[in-house]
């Protein structure tokens, strides 16, 4: 007989899309010790939203000499899709801070990081992590004085990869 626990953690079950965190780490695995400790850290934030987990590979039609009924696809080149945060405007400044760090020294501007989904006791369930991450894009909020809601900033991280943890 399965109890109502047993269901929580059956690993079949999907896992809830609105519970999730996303950490980041300190640059200092791209610089000298000495650099390192003049950057400030960025810690694990509540975002609203996470998208662009994901990845492509690019294909190329190559039309083989003697064969008429078909294209061969052959493989190019791999591309990450930019992971984007969004989350309501707080006063803390360390996202505007490492995008800002990155127009000056993107090598001390990379940071490595996850996007953790937790199951519905809270506890991690499956997890993303990025590596050499870059704040490659910033967006402020957009301001309307007719309606009443929160102002939501988005950040783009550009990365060299994914790898699945959980």
């Amino acid at each position: 007989m399965t109890t109502p626990a047993d269901r929580l953690l059956d690993p079949a079950e999907p896992l809830p899309k609105y519970r999730f965190i996303v950490t980041l780490d300190p640059g200092d695995a791209y610089l000298p010790p000495a650099q390192a400790l003049l950057l400030p850290l960025v810690a694990a934030g509540a975002f609203q939203e996470v998208t662009g987990l994901g990845a492509q590979l690019e294909v190329v039609n190559y039309a083989e000499g003697g064969r008429n009924d078909s294209v061969r696809q052959l493989p190019l080149r791999h591309s990450w899709n930019r992971i984007t945060l969004k989350r309501g405007v707080v006063r803390d400044r360390l996202l505007w801070s490492w995008y800002q760090t990155g127009l000056a020294d993107s090598l001390g501007a990379r940071r490595d990081g996850a996007v953790i989904v937790l199951d519905a006791s809270g506890r991690p369930a499956m997890a993303w992590a990025f590596h050499g991450g870059l704040a490659a894009k910033w967006s402020g909020p957009d301001l309307h004085a007719e309606q009443n809601a929160v102002a939501i900033e988005s950040l783009e991280i550009a990365h060299e990869g994914l790898t699945n943890v959980l």
